[in-house]
C-alpha cells in the first residue's frame, strides 16, 4: 500500500509542495561550490545590526576560530555582548570610540580616535590568521567623513582569500553595498524607545 493512500488531499497537497521545494533547495545547494571570505553589510534603522554581527563572533568561536571586533563611534560602557565575548579566548576587541558625537562634541578627538581604531582594523584585515574582522558602525566613519572611501576600500578587498568581514551601521555607502556579498537593511516598525522605555540589560545593552 502505498505511503500516500491514507493521506487526506490536504495533506498529499502539502507533501507534493514540499516535495518539489526541497527539489528545488537540494539543486540550489548543489551548484553553491565556492568558498571564499564574504563582506556583509548590515545597514538600515532597525534594531539588530551589531547583535547579528555578534553572533556570526560567536559562530566563528563554535568552529575554532579566530574573530577581532572593532567598535567605532560607540564609547567603553560595559554592554553584555562585550563583557562576554570580549573574555572568549580567540578575540581580540578593540574600543575605537569615544562615544556618539552628541556625546563627544568634539570633532578633532572623534576623528582621531576613529583613525587611531582604523589602524589597529587594517593590521587585522591583513592577517590571514583571523578568520572574521567585525567593523562595527563604520559606516558612520565613512558619512561623517573621518575616513575616505580610498583608505576604507582597500583593505578590506585585498584581505587573506577566506577572511570574513561585517560591516554595520545605518546608511551604507553604496560602494560599500556594491563591494559586499550580502546586504542586509534591517528596518525599523517599532522600538520600545519611543514609548519612554529605557535600554535594556541583555536586550539594548
Amino acid at each position: 500500500m502505498s505511503d500516500t493512500q491514507d493521506l487526506t488531499e490536504e495533506e498529499r497537497r502539502h507533501k507534493e509542495r514540499t516535495r518539489k521545494h526541497k527539489a528545488v533547495v537540494d539543486a540550489k545547494i548543489a551548484a553553491a561550490k565556492v568558498d571564499k571570505g564574504l563582506v556583509l553589510v548590515l545597514t538600515g534603522n532597525g534594531k539588530g545590526k551589531s547583535s547579528s554581527a555578534f553572533g556570526m563572533v560567536a559562530r566563528t568561536l563554535g568552529y575554532g576560530r579566530t574573530a577581532a571586533v572593532f567598535q567605532f563611534i560607540k564609547g567603553k560602557e560595559d554592554v553584555g555582548e562585550r563583557a562576554f565575548l570580549s573574555r572568549q579566548p580567540g578575540v581580540t576587541w578593540e574600543n575605537c570610540g569615544e562615544g556618539f558625537t552628541w556625546e563627544t562634541q568634539d570633532l578633532r578627538r572623534d576623528i582621531a580616535t576613529a583613525r587611531a581604531g582604523w589602524e589597529k582594523a587594517k593590521q587585522a584585515l591583513a592577517d590571514p590568521n583571523v578568520s572574521l574582522v567585525v567593523l562595527d558602525e563604520l559606516t558612520y566613519l565613512v558619512n561623517y567623513r573621518y575616513l575616505s572611501l580610498d583608505e576604507v576600500l582597500p583593505p578590506i578587498r585585498n584581505r587573506p582569500e577566506m577572511q570574513h568581514v561585517v560591516i554595520t551601521g545605518r546608511a551604507a555607502h553604496a560602494d560599500l553595498v556594491e563591494l559586499a556579498d550580502t546586504v542586509s537593511a534591517i528596518r525599523d516598525e517599532k522600538h520600545a524607545f519611543r514609548a519612554g522605555v529605557r535600554a535594556q540589560a541583555g536586550i539594548d545593552l
